[in-house]
């Protein structure tokens, strides 16, 4: 498959030199080791280009990459019209992808001032009932780091109307927080969450994963629960039932350690995997037979 939307890069600042250039290790980490069991990378952007310079990992290659090392089955996200409309098509094409549609938390007030968000809202609820291969509206929710105060009335609307999407059409919502902790428990409580919930790339500390549990929410963890100032993430994740964990990428960004910093891909999972077991205490086997379980219970076989 080639087309590509546009590339998109909000994975962080990037370390230039006086003149601009990049100098982060831009080159693919090797893959490690294969997996004891297969799982499911559960939150991918593949039609991101993997930083400066619009590189992209193809499908078919990105694909093959993490089966080889067991991760065969990888949840497309579409995070505006374009991508929303690619994540389909791709997963219609390609037996191991699944896809998510929704108006990422910082596009909403861009759409919301240029007139356009109604019709946007009303494209991902169409691409939502379009296809068997749609297994979640997400990601969607709140952003208070990139998207500023005047912009967070009208991004709230768009969360909402993103839950009452994933209630109409039963499909998981998979969710984006970042900095807005307790305004996303919130609105989801007004609203009342839809059956399957999943907290995408959760950054949140113990006590809000504690509370996420109580609710019946699932929790996603990505390449961050590795990095070494990550200790308060990693106490969160203890806090997790093994029956509620999934694992992630978020590629082409957060690379999980000894890659940080470096182009993220499906078939870096077993990376996150291996920490993972190590925080929960249990084996690598046991591990990934929680995780595959648990992402079976969000998005359904395929």
């Amino acid at each position: 498959m080639t087309p590509q939307p546009g590339a998109r890069h909000d994975g962080g600042p990037t370390r230039q030199r006086a003149g601009g250039e990049d100098r982060r290790d831009r080159s693919r980490p090797e893959p490690p080791p294969p997996l004891a069991a297969p799982v499911a990378d559960s939150h991918c952007h593949l039609d991101i280009a993997d930083g400066p310079g619009g590189r992209w990992l193809p499908v078919e290659d990105a694909v093959a990459r993490a089966a080889a090392v067991g991760v065969p089955r990888i949840v497309q996200i579409g995070c505006d019209l374009p991508g929303a409309r690619w994540a389909v098509r791709a997963a219609e094409e390609h037996p191991a992808l699944v896809a998510g549609v929704a108006l990422h938390p910082n596009e909403v007030p861009v759409l919301a001032a240029a007139g356009g968000l109604d019709a946007a809202l009303a494209e991902i609820d169409r691409l939502a009932g379009s296809s068997p291969r749609v297994r979640a509206v997400g990601e969607t929710g709140l952003d208070h780091f990139r998207t500023g105060e005047e912009g967070w009335k009208v991004q709230e609307d768009g969360f909402r109307a993103h839950i009452a999407l994933a209630k109409k059409h039963g499909k998981a919502l998979a969710i984006h927080d970042r900095d807005a902790h307790d305004d996303v428990l919130r609105v989801l409580a007004e609203e009342g969450a839809p059956e399957r919930v999943l907290m995408h790339c959760f950054s949140g500390d113990a006590e809000m994963a504690r509370e996420c549990v109580r609710r019946g929410y699932y929790l996603s963890f990505a390449g961050t629960v590795t990095f070494k100032n990550a200790a308060p993430l990693r106490e969160a994740l203890a806090e997790v039932p093994l029956g509620r964990i999934l694992v992630e990428t978020d590629a082409p960004y957060l690379a999980p350690t000894p890659h940080r910093g470096r182009p993220n891909a499906s078939y870096l999972v077993p990376l996150t995997v291996r920490c993972m077991a190590e925080v929960k205490g249990v084996s690598e086997e046991a591990m990934c037979a929680a995780v595959a379980e648990a992402t079976e219970a969000v998005f359904g076989t395929w």
